[in-house]
């Protein structure tokens, strides 16, 4: 069992943007997205604050994200990078299989990536984190870079809206659409 520490904060920012903007999304109807708590057991309280200092996980969370866009099922999970080169330690195995069968059962599966240094965000569909995950598990490299991301792929923020990720997500889908029909 893992367990967490401060560094279980790492994303939170990235986190509290999305929660807003999903919370947007859902008081215009646009989409109905429900952020996924990891279950934990507090191991050690500070009795000053109250705070948990230490705790282990329950069980293996699959993904921050999970809901539903005009009618299509979507997971996804957010990550943070300081540098321009993402570690792919930082997707664990056990999510990468969740976002394929969640894939495979004709839902949409990417990543939210904020580079933090670059005030930068990116929606990463699965079948091209798959294919860098692929690459890994061949032996190649164990990141990727962020020259090697299509800037298309880039989010922006509208207004109050702070992580835009519904209009990737539109392209991802037309895209899919393209590929279905061929």
């Amino acid at each position: 069992m893992g367990t967490w520490n401060g560094h279980g904060l790492r994303g939170s920012t990235l986190e509290e943007l999305i929660n807003r903007t999903n919370e947007i999304y859902g008081e215009r109807k646009l989409a109905l997205i429900q952020k996924i708590p990891t279950p934990i057991t507090p191991v050690q309280l500070d009795s000053g604050t109250g705070r948990i200092t230490l705790a282990y996980f329950d069980q293996q969370s699959t993904v921050d994200y999970i809901g539903a866009v005009q009618g299509v099922p979507v997971c996804f999970d957010a990550k943070e990078c300081a540098k321009d080169t993402f570690p792919l330690a930082n997707v664990h195995e056990h999510q990468v299989e969740f976002m394929r069968a969640f894939e495979e059962q004709g839902g949409v599966a990417f990543l939210i990536i904020s580079y933090t240094q670059k005030r930068e965000m990116y929606y990463l569909p699965f079948r091209n984190l798959s294919w860098f995950w692929d690459r890994m598990k061949d032996g190649g490299r164990k990141s990727f870079t962020l020259e090697e991301l299509d800037k298309t792929w880039k989010i922006e923020s509208k207004g109050a809206i702070f992580v835009h990720y519904l209009e990737p997500l539109a392209r991802d889908l037309e895209s899919r659409d393209d590929t279905e029909e061929l």
